[in-house]
């Protein structure tokens, strides 16, 4: 216990601490811009990251992720402050949090397991557009100067690791690009152009809400929206972690860690918040990989902008701009295209279906349920035409044999039901089911269908070979063996 705490604390503290730095430099103006997205003051953004990363530092489930106010979970706040106000949006976030925590203490975290390949390369490709859009406003209409800094944040951000990998590159960058910028006296925006930074430590506040079934009926709709989108975003996002570091991640520890640090985050002037896959992405491949570099970026957050606000003010978006068109560059699995024509065709549906969904929504839930299903019927449809129905040759006059192998549900019965050949008025019919499983209600339809199909032209019909679990659910709910024929089932 005490050398798993270590390990995930103490392995590498100076790239945990390297990468926790340029981390807490882009998370200011991503909050400060999630913050005006969701029509809140800068400091509510603010202080939702530094509460929730320093939080899910200790009690998350995935070392090195990254979790703080995001886009994604501002979009869905705009309605209830715009209708409701502020105190209203601490409220939901509160609630969220438990929400989240009651969804860990029923270890449903683990089930994300069910998302296909194909969902999370949709997944991670829809937000890498999004984050690569998402710095558009900062070019458009830009000056030269500009584009410049841009470039040469690029050319750092590449270049510099050929030289040493010693220092995060992206952190030379920001350092580099600010002191050109002072120096010179370049028109650029800056940070404080963004908006005010705040000037005092976060202070406890409970939401000044009516406790009554009134509010708990404005604010749950929100919440349980907020939980779900977050949770799939964090989820989403650990699995994706987990592949790039070849570590796991404990999903249901996760999922309640995200609770409390919303909870957490609500108490203390903030929104509630999830996973961000763009710091995420930045801190591991900076080099983190402990508990630290996130306890870290949410301490020099706080620090930043408490102590060196003047000077934060002062960094040039463009750096900042050129560190995320790294990480949308670095995210995208370019993989997924150039295979494009060589992958299943389902595969390949399914990946475009959550990429384009995702990006023309902005709505990260909408596309990967989509994904889900297209996957979920896909895989249905296929497993259903594995069902297979062989008839067996027999010297016996006026008898009929079948061989049943494969899966017997909703998808394949009706296969099933239209491999039966019925000619001729068979006295006898026998169906072995050795090689098969019956797995739900339709299933059972379907045997009987079969079965009072060729009693109807007078013959005798035996089901032979029926696992337990089939012949639990034909004693259950089936009709053909009430009639008192035999139904044999496998030793």
């Amino acid at each position: 216990m005490i050398a798993s705490a270590r390990q995930q604390w103490l392995a590498n503290p100076r790239r945990d601490l390297l990468a926790g730095t340029v981390v807490a430099l882009a998370l200011i103006p991503e909050a400060i811009a999630f913050s005006l997205i969701a029509g809140v003051d800068p400091a509510v953004g603010l202080y939702a990251s530094f509460v929730i990363a320093v939080t899910i530092a200790f009690v998350g489930g995935r070392p090195a992720m990254i979790s703080a106010a995001t886009g994604a979970m501002a979009l869905l706040m705009v309605g209830l402050v715009r209708d409701h106000g502020l105190e209203y949006l601490f409220a939901a976030s509160l609630l969220t949090g438990v929400f989240q925590i009651v969804v860990g203490l029923f270890r449903l975290g683990r089930y994300i397991k069910f998302v296909s390949r194909s969902v999370m390369t949709g997944f991670v490709n829809s937000l890498a557009i999004l984050i690569f859009l998402a710095q558009m406003p900062e070019l458009i209409g830009a000056n030269w100067q500009t584009f410049a800094l841009v470039g040469a944040g690029l050319a750092i951000i590449y270049g510099f690791p050929l030289i040493t990998r010693a220092v995060p590159a992206p952190l030379i960058a920001i350092v580099a690009l600010s002191a050109l910028t002072m120096l010179t006296g370049a028109d650029v925006r800056t940070v404080g152009d963004m908006g005010q930074l705040p000037s005092a430590l976060p202070a406890f506040h409970i939401a000044d809400v009516p406790l009554t079934w009134e509010t708990l009926a404005i604010i749950a709709p929100v919440s349980a929206t907020l939980a779900f989108v977050g949770l799939l975003e964090s989820l989403l996002t650990a699995n994706l972690l987990d592949d790039i570091t070849d570590t796991p991640s404990d999903k249901d520890r996760e999922t309640r860690g995200q609770g409390i640090a919303n909870i957490a985050a609500s108490l203390f002037g903030g929104m509630a918040g999830c996973a961000m896959i763009g710091q995420s992405i930045i801190n591991v491949t900076s080099g983190a990989r402990g508990r630290l570099s996130t306890l870290w970026a949410g301490l020099f957050l706080l620090f930043l902008i408490l102590v060196l606000g003047p000077w934060v003010a002062q960094i040039p978006m463009a750096a900042l701009v050129a560190v995320m068109i790294m990480v949308s560059v670095g995210t995208f699995d370019w993989g997924s295209v150039i295979k494009l024509r060589s992958t299943p065709l389902q595969s390949s549906i399914v990946m475009i279906a959550t990429t384009a969904t995702v990006v023309v929504t902005h709505d990260l839930s909408k596309g990967v349920v989509l994904g889900v299903i297209l996957s979920a019927v896909f895989f249905m449809r296929k497993v259903g035409k594995t069902i297979g129905v062989e008839e067996i040759e027999t010297p016996e006059d006026g008898v009929l044999r079948y061989r049943v192998t494969g899966n017997l549900f909703f998808a394949s019965a009706d296969f099933f039901a239209a491999a039966f050949e019925h000619h001729g008025h068979p006295r006898r019919v026998e169906i072995d089911m050795t090689g098969a499983h019956l797995w739900d209600l339709t299933g059972v339809a379907a045997v009987d269908k079969v079965v009072f199909r060729y009693r109807r032209q007078g013959a005798d019909v035996e089901v032979i070979g029926m696992n337990q679990a089939g012949r639990t659910l034909i004693d259950k709910v089936g009709r053909h063996d009430k009639s008192h024929l035999p139904v044999g089932v496998a030793h």
